[in-house]
């Protein structure tokens, strides 16, 4: 019989062979706190115009090389929980704004540090979130007396250039006037009276090649495709779109067919070209002058197709294939017959274009009011193309929250340097052992000018000290000037440096609730992971198998 080896008493024996358990302050909550702060300290010296870029390589060996906070934490895959909670609330930024994703970051990692000190003099943690959430709420209600200004008139290109300047501003650098231009001619053009703005109607199509500045807009869709036929271009185009192959049909039951000599062989195939024509020449006759498919093009029905004047372009992407629908207002038909011309889309020309050495199909109208418009990017390496798709999709985003809320807050840390100025004023007046937490979240709150100044490669102490005696004076608005030598300040007024005033609300908001949550853990346990025993791996002088 085996003899039974008893477990340790206490937590362990509850469960069973290979769990993990930690509890306390110093083995849960530190080791929380401290996993955190890993993780902020990694995205800190991203933040901001001068923020330094990330090189990640995923699992699947592909290369990121960005400062983008949002791409940079989906392509880690953070295996630690707490820290897992605080890449949530950032992923929760993203979804909810679309910016800001490093602000969340920043801010809760300089929330759990100072929550350690708390923590390390003594306070309990029911007291720090206790102030944190006060604090929070307080913040919250301040950030309506910081606003300096608001979008009047976003369908006017020169206002909208300069609100989306400094969202991009964060992520290309030197190249913000230009991209924001573009990017406001995209936004502006597709934006509906109905005023219900939808980012994917901005799309975006990178061709290597030339420089940043040969960049367009067009109105319209670019595919990176080119044409199956003959024809290249139609002016006034009727648009038919099948989901289904160009080809002839296939019946849904095998049948044999026993064929005796040659002229029932020629009569057989005769009778597939008759039908495939009839097809094609319906589609023709239905005044359908440009055919979009689906799946594969047949040779049988590119010949007709050129025979009676279609131009046919293949899409492989279904995703594509629908936004195209959209764009041009026709209805994807899944088999070949010919449409009515409610089925057909209509646009102004379908051309096939080459830009740099690559084929384009470019389908475009002329009317403004386009349903889609798509940023024609080039650039040296596809790395750079895509960054400046992220920094594209910041600056969208930031146009679709102010048409949600117009309201502007100054940047460049003037907002932050208010808050923490008056939440301190707050604690002081609070009787309780909480206030040591509020006046700690107003530090916090100084963690983001501390960041953008040692990113510009200037000291930290001096500028917020700066900040604040030019903010008792009452200058709300003065912020940290990237551009002047040294610590210097400068008003966002007349720099036009912006940031959306739900940006900051929701991110105010996430942090602390992400940094509150990590703080009410105080017990880890870890179930045994599931599966067996790890394959051996690969051994040296072991014969391979066959």
């Amino acid at each position: 019989m085996a003899l039974h080896v008893p477990k340790a008493p206490g937590f362990a024996q509850m469960l069973k062979d290979g769990a993990k358990h930690y509890s306390g302050l110093e083995e849960a909550i530190f080791r929380n706190i401290q996993a955190c702060k890993e993780l902020a300290q990694t995205t800190r010296t991203a933040y901001g115009p001068n923020g330094m870029n990330k090189m990640v390589i995923n699992h699947l060996e592909k290369l990121f090389v960005t400062n983008d906070a949002a791409t940079i934490l989906r392509e880690l895959e953070v295996q630690h929980p707490a820290a897992k909670m605080i890449v949530m609330a950032s992923h929760m930024q993203e979804q909810e704004v679309g910016d800001g994703t490093n602000f969340v970051l920043v801010f809760a990692g300089a929330l759990l540090e100072l929550a350690e000190e708390l923590l390390r003099m003594g306070l309990s943690v029911s007291e720090v979130i206790e102030g944190y959430e006060l604090a929070c709420r307080k913040a919250l209600d301040l950030l309506p007396d910081c606003v300096c200004s608001s979008a009047k008139n976003l369908r006017d290109l020169d206002e909208a250039t300069a609100m989306i300047r400094t969202a991009v501003m964060s992520k290309q650098y030197g190249n913000e006037d230009f991209l924001a231009n573009l990017i406001a001619q995209a936004c502006v053009s597709i934006f509906p009276e109905s005023g219900n703005f939808n980012v994917d109607n901005v799309r975006v199509c990178k061709i290597l090649g030339c420089g940043l500045n040969s960049s367009s807009v067009l109105h319209g869709m670019v595919f990176k495709k080119e044409t199956e036929g003959d024809l290249t271009s139609v002016k006034d185009a009727k648009i038919a779109v099948f989901s289904c192959p160009f080809d002839c049909m296939v019946t849904e039951t095998k049948g044999t067919v026993l064929i005796k000599n040659a002229e029932e062989l020629m009569n057989f195939s005769k009778g597939e070209e008759d039908m495939m024509e009839a097809q094609v020449k319906a589609i023709a006759e239905s005044g359908a002058n440009v055919v979009v498919t689906g799946g594969k093009v047949a040779d049988m029905a590119l010949h007709y197709a050129n025979k009676y004047q279609l131009m046919v372009v293949r899409l492989n992407s279904k995703w594509d294939l629908r936004r195209l629908c959209k764009t041009v207002g026709a209805t994807a038909l899944p088999r070949l017959t010919s449409p009515t011309p409610e089925e057909m889309g209509r646009c102004d020309s379908v051309y096939l274009t080459e830009v740099g050495d690559t084929q384009v199909v470019v389908f475009k109208h002329e009317k403004e009011d386009g349903a889609i418009s798509t940023l024609v990017i080039r650039g040296s390496t596809d790395n750079l193309m895509d960054d400046i798709e992220r920094a594209i999709d910041d600056g969208v985003n930031t146009f679709k929250v102010l048409v949600r809320d117009k309201r502007l807050l100054p940047g460049a840390g003037a907002t932050e340097i208010e808050l923490a100025k008056q939440i301190t004023s707050y604690g002081e007046s609070c009787p309780g052992l909480e206030q040591y937490a509020i006046k700690k979240f107003a530090e916090a709150l100084e963690a983001v000018p501390r960041a953008l100044a040692e990113n510009s490669g200037v000291k930290g102490n001096e500028l917020i000290s700066k900040l604040y005696a030019s903010h008792h004076e009452g200058n709300k608005n003065m912020g940290f000037d990237i551009e002047g030598e040294g610590a210097a300040l400068k008003d966002m007024m007349d720099a036009h440096i912006f940031d959306p005033y739900l940006v900051k609300h929701w991110g105010i908001k996430l942090a602390t609730n992400a940094a509150v949550t990590v703080l009410r853990v105080d017990q880890i346990i870890m179930a045994k992971p599931a599966g067996g025993p790890k394959a051996p791996q690969g051994k040296p002088g072991w014969d391979e198998e066959d």
